[in-house]
């Protein structure tokens, strides 16, 4: 027999595999999901479109925020004038602090979504906020390991009305641990829809994915670790 679920959540939704799996994972556990997407100058918006077509299938509502990352830039993901890699270099268990962090990084975004995110979940009295970060197959960045989550939690329990009142909101998670071929199987088995998702950092305008950025090299890597087949629509 299942536990009850709880009641409301908010699920930071990209558009990509990570977060599609993710928001599967909440739907298990909690009853009520509002997705939320942010656009925030991104080159690769057509994620925005994928996180609209996820939300749909998976039957949960979802807001979009604006949020003016691209005037801060520093980030190929959010300059034009900044190449994105086309290394296709595995990167895996880069937690060390000698590890380089790459141009696609983009300054303290996972911060500044966790902080919208909060406050969405304040309003919307919810009680747990889920992120699909990843601290295994992932590009090295620092606001995607074990410690960031901690920290912010931490942050969270003295931030809001609502947690000085004596409520919680929790942090949660659950791929923070998982390699990418084990997250694939974890969504294969929620029936998350693969084909809707995108990771590719360098699209073209048709959404098709270069196959060539660190991205699209976990993602392809992936699904043939897991033995699924790759339904990415690679140009």
């Amino acid at each position: 027999m299942k536990s009850p679920k709880h009641d409301k959540a908010i699920v930071l939704l990209s558009g990509g595999l990570d977060s599609a799996t993710t928001l599967a994972l909440a739907k298990e556990q909690y009853q009520s999901i509002l997705a939320l997407s942010f656009d925030y100058g991104q080159r690769h918006h057509c994620e925005l479109q994928a996180a609209e077509q996820i939300a749909n299938a998976q039957n949960v509502p979802k807001r979009v925020l604006s949020l003016p990352l691209a005037e801060i830039g520093g980030s190929a993901l959010t300059s034009e004038s900044i190449d994105v890699p086309k290394a296709a270099t595995t990167i895996t268990n880069t937690t060390s602090s000698e590890t380089s962090i790459p141009v696609t990084y983009v300054p303290a975004r996972n911060t500044i979504f966790l902080s919208y995110a909060l406050a969405v979940a304040e309003v919307e009295s919810a009680s747990a906020i889920y992120i699909g970060v990843n601290a295994l197959d992932y590009s090295g960045y620092p606001d995607c390991r074990p410690e960031f989550i901690e920290r912010f939690q931490a942050l969270i329990n003295i931030a809001t009305k609502k947690t000085v009142e004596g409520s919680k909101i929790i942090l949660e998670a659950p791929l923070v641990s998982l390699t990418k071929s084990q997250i694939i199987k974890v969504g294969v088995k929620l029936g998350v829809d693969y084909s809707l998702t995108v990771s590719c950092y360098d699209p073209d305008a048709n959404g098709a994915a270069c196959g060539e950025c660190d991205s699209c090299h976990l993602r392809r890597q992936g699904f043939k670790e897991a033995n699924v087949p790759d339904p990415t629509q690679y140009r």
